[in-house]
């Protein structure tokens, strides 16, 4: 393409100037020669004119080539509402959450291409998700490669994650600090690894915190859920927990990381059904490392409700260091709103002013917040043609819509803090709330 081409595309457009499909050609002419900008404002005109499939597809490649990922992701969030199948979008849609470090949703886009299309490959995203081919046969299929596919080697450190300060010197302590010297830990009789509980609100970094102490120690990382475990048939998801471990035992450091932990290791008193208390018993089995020694393999629990979780789990030598996870301070949010914003169009932000406006938020909320605000400037941006930079009072707007998730959280965890804490578990949740028992 020349730019005789693109005079002569604008030259039509002079004369035709709703013609869609022609303003869509223009831009996707300027998308391939780089000219994003300009491709921008000719997909945003066209989209002013006629809300179209195509027009969307081709601003979202637009914001992912300009790194404004969140915004990619918005549009594409709302695509795949009403084509939850398209191969085309799936596969921005992952690349872009990759690059968001929003590891499942990427995981689980790739997935679903590979369910439409058993054969597709990706090499960037068969690198970073470790997704094993899905066309061998099942007969043939090893178990460590179906492991595998939530395996991951985290490219964050603490560095990454903004604030919480607290926390990382405490995992310092308890957990990179074992395992950089593992030799002094030996003279004293003691082995690397063990568990850790990471409990708080929902929404303030327990995985992304798990993520990068991986990273800090150089140790591999496996996600572990709720549907890489359970299974209707009795006695398999007991298997299925054993073989995880087994296989993190085999890939040492590594991390193994049970987000809602609650969901597994429920209080036993509270179950009607005998299969879920085996499962219990074999995870408190693994825990024990009794047959077979957990040395260099690390094990994090994640929970918003710890209170549920049963007793036999915070014995010693199970889940007996626990971490308070609490909401961001005034420094990681403004570092957060920051982080959130890069590469998205946005003029003059100010993010000591704004920080001191969201004491509760979550960073989850933060990231809501953001998005409430970009889609109020892009369903402005579609009427204008042009692309309409955030600004501090859309965010503030935005913020009062929004409400904290994190004030439900700590009403309960306050209850069970002053009436249920007889062991100081709690303690540092009054203590974030400055209250005396």
């Amino acid at each position: 393409m020349t730019q005789s081409t693109i005079d002569s595309l604008r030259e039509a457009l002079k004369f035709s100037p709703e013609n869609v499909p022609l303003r869509l050609h223009l831009a996707e002419t300027l998308y391939q020669l780089n000219r994003l900008d300009e491709a921008e404002q000719e997909y945003l005109a066209a989209l002013g004119i006629e809300n179209n499939e195509k027009g969307l597809i081709g601003l979202a490649n637009v914001y992912f080539k300009k790194e404004a990922y969140t915004t990619c992701n918005v549009i594409l969030e709302d695509l795949l509402k009403s084509h939850p199948d398209n191969q085309e979008i799936l596969l921005l849609y992952a690349k872009s959450s990759l690059r968001e470090n929003a590891w499942d949703n990427a995981r689980e886009a790739y997935q679903k291409i590979l369910e439409g299309n058993p054969h597709f490959s990706d090499e960037e995203l068969d690198a970073k998700l470790r997704v094993r081919q899905q066309f061998q046969a099942a007969d043939g299929e090893d178990e460590d490669d179906e492991i595998s596919l939530f395996m991951q080697k985290p490219d964050i450190d603490f560095s990454d994650v903004s604030g919480m300060q607290q926390v990382k010197k405490e995992i310092e302590i308890k957990i990179i600090q074992p395992l950089k010297h593992p030799d002094l830990y030996k003279a004293y009789g003691k082995k690397t690894g063990g568990s850790i509980l990471l409990y708080g609100p929902p929404g303030c970094g327990k995985t992304m915190i798990a993520k990068a102490t991986a990273g800090q120690v150089n140790a591999r990382f496996i996600n572990v859920g709720l549907n890489d475990i359970l299974d209707m048939w009795m006695g398999n998801s007991e298997k299925n927990l054993h073989r995880i471990f087994e296989y993190a035992r085999k890939n040492t450091p590594c991390v193994l990381f049970f987000d809602e932990i609650d969901a597994l290791g429920a209080s036993r008193s509270d179950m009607k059904q005998s299969s879920g208390r085996h499962l219990i018993n074999q995870f408190l089995q693994e825990l024990d490392g009794v047959e077979n020694s957990n040395e260099g393999v690390l094990i994090l629990g994640a929970t918003n409700i710890p209170w549920h979780l049963d007793p036999a789990f915070r014995r010693p030598g199970r889940f007996d260091r626990i971490i308070f996870v609490p909401p961001p301070d005034q420094e990681a949010r403004a570092a957060m709103l920051q982080l959130k914003l890069k590469g998205k169009p946005a003029e003059q932000i100010d993010y000591e002013g704004l920080s001191k406006n969201i004491p509760e938020f979550s960073g989850a909320d933060i990231g809501a917040m953001i998005d409430m605000a970009i889609e109020e400037k892009l369903e402005a941006s579609f009427q204008d043609g042009i692309p309409l930079p955030l600004k501090t009072k859309d965010l503030l707007n935005a913020a009062k819509k929004h409400k904290a998730s994190t004030k439900e959280w700590f009403a309960i965890a306050k209850n069970f803090a002053l009436y249920a804490n007889d062991a100081g578990l709690y303690d540092d949740i009054l203590h974030y709330m400055k209250i005396k028992k």
